[in-house]
């Protein structure tokens, strides 16, 4: 019986070795009959526990190591579709690069054309401002010129007027009886009745100025009255400034020199002045066609031009300070006049 027993047990045991024996990294000793025969029941059941334990050993290793095979294949696809993804981004990297490029190429070409149209531009500029600049150089002779020529006429207006007096504050239609002519002669005899007399005062001409009268205009035209000689002109005004008051049958008239416009603004241009020295005892007089003349610490002074009164002014500090705001007025005034050109 214990023969059998063992045969029995030995069939088991090679039973049970045959499993494992395809495994390739089993470290189990393989076994001769005879020898299995002559183990011990203890060595028997040693050797099976041995051969469970590496049964279970390589059961695990192989779920190990298809869990690493699983692991790596899903590590593989996500390296594979991140190599995908990787491509595709790289293409589409290389698309933009591709497009930038182009688009700055363009926008050298683009740049480049800027800067020609600018360099054309420029020229365009630099000719239009020398057009312009010849322009304001033109304009500027041109507006010299006009002065010149205003000066010019201005002048033989002077020089025509030259005998020429001009009575103001004759009511108009007061002519109807003796004319203009015997008018002024009225005016001579009832003012200064020593030059009435005087036979070479002889009067060329007589007329109103402007030829047509304007209702809605308030004050009488002027009367122009041209003499024959300048001197007579001029005998007739001293005699008028020296009586100061002179008149039409008792109605106070005004007896002035006749002068061009442009001559006329240059002698008003003076007044302010002149009465400011006027206040001041200075016996300012606007002489002939429009120079301000006045007396300066016993001498007579005579300027031509409110620049050349001011650099003399500037000379001398009580005259200075008497015509200090009206010399800065007329420089305001000039501004303003300047400005609105």
């Amino acid at each position: 019986m214990p023969n059998n027993k063992r045969k029995n047990q030995g069939n088991k045991n090679k039973e049970v070795t045959m499993k494992p024996s395809n495994e390739k990294d089993t470290p189990i000793q393989d076994y001769e009959d005879d020898d299995i025969e002559e183990m011990q029941e203890a060595d028997l059941k040693k050797l099976i526990r041995t051969l469970r334990s590496s049964q279970k050993q390589i059961l695990e290793l192989q779920k190990s190591l298809m869990d690493k095979i699983e692991n790596l294949s899903r590590e593989n696809e996500i390296l594979r579709r991140n190599q995908n993804e990787m491509k595709q981004l790289v293409q589409q990297e290389t698309g933009i690069v591709t497009e930038v490029k182009n688009s700055i190429d363009q926008m050298k070409n683009t740049i480049e054309s800027l800067k020609n149209r600018m360099g054309e531009a420029e020229e365009r500029i630099s000719d239009l401002e020398d057009r312009e600049q010849e322009r304001i150089q033109s304009d500027q002779r041109k507006e010299e010129e006009i002065r010149n020529l205003k000066h010019i006429v201005g002048n033989l207006q002077d020089t025509i007027k030259k005998p020429n007096i001009r009575v103001l504050g004759v009511p108009e239609g007061m002519e109807r009886e003796k004319g203009l002519e015997g008018l002024f002669s009225e005016i001579l005899a009832e003012n200064f009745p020593g030059l009435e007399k005087d036979r070479e005062i002889l009067v060329q001409e007589a007329h109103r100025t402007p030829n047509k009268h304007d209702q809605k205009r308030s004050s009488p035209r002027h009367v122009v009255i041209k003499l024959s000689t300048v001197k007579h002109k001029e005998k007739i005004l001293k005699c008028a400034r020296e009586k100061r008051q002179v008149t039409l049958r008792g109605s106070l008239i005004r007896l002035t020199a006749d002068f061009s416009s442009e001559t006329l603004q240059a002698r008003r241009e003076w007044r302010d002045i002149a009465q400011v020295l006027r206040e001041n005892n200075c016996q300012p007089r606007i002489l002939y066609p429009a120079k301000l003349s006045f007396v300066n610490e016993g001498e007579i002074k005579t300027f031509h031009s409110k620049q050349k009164l001011k650099e003399f002014v500037a000379t001398r500090p009580a005259l200075q300070k008497m015509l200090k705001d009206v010399l800065h007025t007329e420089t305001k005034k000039h501004g303003y006049q300047y400005e609105r050109r």
